[in-house]
């Protein structure tokens, strides 16, 4: 990754930016490698799709990181309940609807 300061111009930083949308691309598939991954191991512990605990406790670590990161906590909450749902709404497909306090 390069220093920001050290892009010259607008060329050259919005490669880098593609760059790294591509890098975020492959890791959201990556993790939705590992719902699907979930959904099959849920029913053997009993497990619904949706667990609010596991929701909120997620939510609370983006938020730290984002945190701890200089960024938003806020804007990655955001991005991240978006992401949580689709991934709940991927389980649920397999799982059928249900929670877990």
């Amino acid at each position: 990754m390069k220093d920001p300061r050290e892009i010259a111009s607008m060329a050259e930083l919005r490669a880098e930016i593609d760059a790294h949308d591509a890098k975020i691309v492959a890791m959201l598939a990556d993790r939705a490698r590992l719902i699907d991954r979930a959904a099959e191991l849920k029913p053997a512990e009993g497990m619904p799709a949706r667990i609010t605990a596991r929701v909120n406790a997620v939510l609370d670590n983006v938020r730290a990181e984002a945190q701890a990161r200089g960024l938003d906590p806020a804007l990655v909450e955001g991005i991240w309940r978006g992401l949580i749902e689709w991934s709940i709404a991927r389980e649920e497909k397999v799982l059928g609807k249900g929670e877990a306090e």
